[in-house]
């Protein structure tokens, strides 16, 4: 079987830097591509890198993720979301190639009151969602050999997320309001990570040991493995800051509503995703979210 070496965009990002960790701790060959460093639209450069060092698949963790500001800059999201994920398609199907991309919660509209399945209609209610579902949609249509994976709520020691955010108001607050009305599942980078590298090396023994392993492509759901609200999140998170020493006190957290906490883009109410495809075609495991929670600020590695 020849040897995997993976592509990865989107390097700077918490997943990016994630899957760099995992690639480097299980010694897979990789190659990690910024937005400084190559846009993921620059098929010239990206057809010589894919040539040149043997790439066997790409991951595609490049995205807007301004969910408010994408309100206001439509265009950039459009080529960040829609043309990147189209000319990686391109490129992935010339050299026949497979390409894991990483989608959203937020191409559904929330209305639902149980988990979405793979199956479930679309309805995304903002530019960020629509922009991440032309993606999914242009990936689709120009590859065959496709993985798009939908994941949610995605916290990790590295950038901005709400993990991060609510441990440095609870060092500047002794009160704070948070949403208690939008429920869905908490997901570790390192996690998603973990997952996109597992279903790599599976697809890819599957590609080149004839031995009858058939590989599964199209669209997986994978997200952490309990619901909850905002509210309740961050409760998770001053509980496991104080029983750590991270924080010498507890704030008092309200619970608000959606209404009382107005932002350009509307969030789905209820955005939590069904991860049984994915364990079953791939033995992958949800995300156990609290444990993580606990061993990340445990470790105090969440500056």
């Amino acid at each position: 079987m020849s040897d995997m070496h993976l592509l990865v965009t989107g390097a700077n990002g918490q997943l990016g830097q994630c899957l760099a960790d995992q690639l480097k701790a299980q010694g897979i060959a990789h190659t990690l591509l910024s937005r400084q460093e190559a846009d993921i639209n620059d098929t010239v450069v990206l057809e010589k890198i894919i040539a040149n060092k043997g790439i066997t698949a790409i991951i595609n963790a490049a995205a807007y993720t301004a969910v408010d500001k994408a309100e206001s800059e439509p265009e950039l999201a459009r080529r960040v979301n829609e043309e990147g994920p189209a000319a990686l398609a391109k490129l992935c199907s010339r050299f026949d190639i497979p390409l894991l991309h990483v989608s959203t919660d937020y191409v559904f509209d929330g209305n639902s009151q149980t988990p979405y399945t793979e199956a479930d209609q679309t309805n995304p209610t903002g530019i960020y969602g629509q922009t991440k579902l032309n993606g999914e949609l242009a990936v689709q249509r120009h590859t065959n050999k496709h993985i798009i994976l939908r994941t949610a709520w995605v916290f990790s020691e590295y950038g901005n997320n709400f993990m991060k955010t609510m441990l440095r108001l609870a060092k500047e607050r002794d009160t704070l309001g948070v949403v208690a009305d939008q429920i869905g599942c908490p997901t570790y980078a390192g996690d998603i990570a973990k997952t996109l590298i597992s279903i790599a090396r599976q697809i890819h023994i599957a590609e080149h040991n004839k031995n009858g392993t058939q590989a599964h492509y199209g669209v997986y759901h994978y997200a952490g493995n309990e619901a909850v609200s905002w509210h309740g999140f961050a409760t998770t998170i001053f509980e496991a800051a104080f029983q750590s020493g991270a924080i010498n006190a507890i704030p008092t957290v309200n619970a608000i509503s959606t209404e009382a906490y107005p932002t350009p883009a509307k969030r789905p109410a209820y955005s939590v995703l069904c991860t049984t495809k994915i364990h079953r075609d791939y033995d992958v495991m949800a995300s156990a979210w609290r444990e993580v929670v606990a061993h990340l600020i445990g470790r105090g590695v969440i500056k």
